[in-house]
């Protein structure tokens, strides 16, 4: 039984819906490492979350995405940020 947990949210941390080419990233859609790993979209994170891509525990959670870490910490991560980094997300040039 408690593989089957355990299986059961690994899979649904890992499954990430992929996004269609082209389209901005968001918090809810694209993992953290997607996000950190491009300049223009780690400078939107920090502005939001000061921070949030030297803290030594990002390794940890690079294969979520903000939204599924905001149950881990919904005191630091709140809606409002959320929805912040969304709208400057949305305004990067969209990826081939």
């Amino acid at each position: 039984m408690f593989r089957k947990v355990l299986l059961a949210g690994l899979l649904a941390v890992t499954s990430v819906p992929a996004m269609a080419a082209g389209a901005p990233y968001t918090t809810a859609d694209t993992t953290i490492g997607t996000l950190v790993d491009d300049a223009a979209a780690k400078a939107v994170i920090d502005k939001h979350m000061p921070g949030f891509s030297t803290n030594p525990q990002l390794e940890m959670a690079k294969a979520m995405t903000l939204k599924q870490i905001q149950g881990f910490a919904p005191d630091m991560i709140k809606d409002e940020v959320l929805a912040k980094i969304d709208v400057d997300l949305a305004k990067l040039p969209a990826k081939p």
